[in-house]
């Protein structure tokens, strides 16, 4: 599944099409997403101008000026495609097959947005902006890690008293709102903490960060801003915009790395299962 940085990736290849453009014309394809589309979905949007597209963790959000607000998901191989009406800017061959084109945004500056997904796991969903911190798709999602209220006292206290590890907390999106399991394997490697670290070890007995904090929420920062400006990492499904694949997985420095030389010391990266899914870590350097 797409995180943070693929998510962030995509919003910035639709803002220049959608922002500012008034939708002349939505068609549904096919209403079977992960959830049914609306009936009155089409209806909704025709007609009203995006006045912004922003972004919440791992959902796409463009706000309408009818006071709703449309929510998007990629799910597990969701893709947008934009054609300005001269040339498409996305020639993943994938999502060529019309059959994976579910929702066509017509806009009024000529540019025509395709939602492709193969698997169908996506989803649309409009919210009215009133109701919008209610939602329960968005309610429950801990804070932005790339925002400043984001802080090592602010992990300390979500993380304070868990008995989880420390991969499963930074994996809950209560937590922290949008890294997955490729994100937090290389933020945990760059703050060298063992993702099998109990996780209310990055606070003190009252609740107050530590060292270890301050390092995993620099190192949560860095790797996520890093990975943005790589256009994020293309493993299986993520495009960009234009079509072009995204490079941070040429700059892994341990998730999918097994058996490969650490790149910081003279240990060897380590797969194992944790909560059914892999994780990638140097058991000489991270503890």
């Amino acid at each position: 599944m797409p995180e943070l940085p693929e998510v962030e990736t995509v919003r910035r290849g639709l803002a220049p099409a959608m922002e500012g453009a008034r939708l002349a014309k939505v068609e549904v394809r096919h209403r079977g997403l992960r959830w049914p589309i609306a009936k009155d979905f089409e209806k909704r949007l025709t007609g009203k101008t995006v006045e912004g597209l922003g972004r919440r963790a791992k959902y796409l959000l463009a706000d309408l000026s009818s006071g709703d607000v449309l929510v998007m998901h990629l799910g597990m191989s969701g893709s947008f495609r934009v054609n300005d009406g001269k040339l498409a800017k996305y020639h993943h061959e994938k999502s060529k097959s019309t059959a994976h084109d579910h929702v066509v945004f017509h806009m009024s500056n000529g540019a025509t947005v395709t939602f492709n997904d193969p698997r169908r796991f996506g989803s649309m969903k409009l919210v009215a902006r009133a109701k919008i911190e209610q939602e329960p798709l968005l309610r429950s999602l801990g804070p932005e890690p790339l925002g400043n209220e984001f802080d090592a006292a602010m992990l300390a206290k979500a993380c304070a008293g868990k008995k989880t590890s420390l991969k499963a907390a930074l994996s809950d999106q209560r937590v922290v709102a949008g890294l997955g399991n490729i994100y937090v394997c290389e933020a945990l490697f760059r703050a060298r903490l063992s993702p099998k670290r109990q996780a209310s070890t990055v606070a003190d007995r009252n609740g107050k960060p530590n060292a270890r904090a301050a390092a995993l929420v620099d190192a949560i920062k860095a790797v996520l801003n890093d990975a943005i400006k790589a256009g994020g990492s293309s493993l299986r499904d993520h495009r960009r915009a234009d079509g072009s694949l995204g490079d941070f997985q040429h700059n892994f420095q341990v998730y999918d790395r097994e058996d490969q030389p650490c790149p910081d010391c003279k240990g060897t990266i380590k797969r194992f299962v944790q909560n059914g899914r892999s994780t990638f870590y140097c058991p000489s350097c991270q503890k």
